[in-house]
């Protein structure tokens, strides 16, 4: 999939079979999951290119060391930052602009389509470890944490900082990722500090940001300016918690009774639930002057898990965090999206 003119398009997920309650794989014709839909920047072939003990991403314009854990052993979050500083001083591989990934260019390298690791088939990475890797972002909701990446399977949550995990540098600029909307930084316990030579996500604050104001109100359904997707404004439109089936059925629902016009819905990827979340923010994990109705604190996507395929990706939009929820469970709800135009 392209991107319109004038929008961001997040990553696709990689995700390209599509699954039944039970974990079975089943056909994807009219089944409106992610693996038929396919929403996302389309990830070009081949995707990575080797020089020498860096990778290129064709996908994000961004470099990784090909060692996939070069410190070997866990760190603090303080001492990843510092880690990555002294590579510059080094000049490691031959570069000076090493840094811990921001949350979204580590999720950039994330397959759904895979598992132990959670990369993309054919990666040409080495060393590495089924577990948790730090990013450079903090936790709006509790600041003295900060994001990380499981590799095993790909969840996302985030950590104390003073606790150790593990270490993949980035570098580069990417032209097509969003940025996280983190602005400020925080130390160990939380507290605000200077961002100047701090290493965080708040210094850097790379990548795309989105338009202010970044969302309008079109009747029932909301236009986000940054993705062109359109949601629904009650983001709890059904009242109701439901299994995995019942929220993809929902969407037929909705497009036969052409609600706000549409006749798109669809249950949205994780990539694209992820794309509204401000990590400025928390309880939700939303832009300050969002215009959505009864936001709710766990929703669907239509990403299975590949890691247990009985199981589907969902956004846990109060602490803006990605993790996965049991199908036949009526435990999560639905935000419907259509779009983009």
């Amino acid at each position: 999939m392209k991107a319109l003119p004038g929008y961001y398009l997040p990553p696709a997920t990689g995700q390209d079979r599509c699954y039944d309650e039970g974990g079975k794989e089943i056909s994807c014709l009219g089944g409106g999951q992610d693996g038929a839909t396919g929403y996302g920047r389309a990830w070009p072939t081949p995707r990575f290119r080797i020089e020498g003990e860096v990778v290129e991403d064709a996908l994000t314009g961004l470099w990784w060391t090909r060692n996939a854990n070069p410190h070997d052993f866990p760190l603090s979050w303080g001492e990843a930052l510092k880690l990555a500083a002294a590579m510059n001083v080094e000049k490691a591989f031959g570069y000076s602009d090493w840094r811990l990934p921001n949350r979204r260019e580590l999720l950039s390298l994330i397959s759904y389509q895979a598992r132990k690791p959670a990369l993309p088939v054919g990666h040409p990475f080495d060393n590495i470890f089924l577990g948790w890797y730090w990013t450079s972002t903090t936790a709006a909701i509790a600041p003295a944490y900060a994001w990380y990446i499981h590799l095993e399977g790909g969840r996302m949550f985030y950590g104390r900082k003073d606790q150790e995990y593990l270490f993949w540098p980035v570098r580069g600029r990417s032209e097509v990722l969003a940025a996280t909307g983190q602005k400020f930084c925080y130390n160990k316990k939380g507290e605000a500090m200077a961002c100047r030579g701090s290493g965080q996500d708040g210094e850097f604050r790379y990548g795309i940001f989105p338009p202010e104001p970044r969302f309008l109100v079109e009747g029932e359904t909301v236009r986000d300016h940054h993705t062109g997707l359109l949601w629904l404004r009650d983001a709890d439109y059904f009242k109701e918690a439901m299994t995995w089936r019942q929220a993809l059925e929902k969407m037929e629902k909705l497009n036969l009774e052409q609600v706000g016009g549409r006749s798109d819905w669809r249950l949205p990827s994780l990539n694209a639930l992820e794309s509204l979340v401000d990590c400025r923010r928390h309880s939700p994990a939303l832009t300050e002057d969002h215009p959505f109705v009864e936001p709710r604190e766990v929703y669907w996507s239509s990403t299975t898990s590949f890691f247990e395929t009985d199981w589907a990706w969902a956004l846990y939009l109060h602490k803006g965090a990605l993790g996965v929820g049991h199908k036949p469970s009526a435990n999560f709800s639905v935000w419907p999206v259509c779009g983009p135009g």
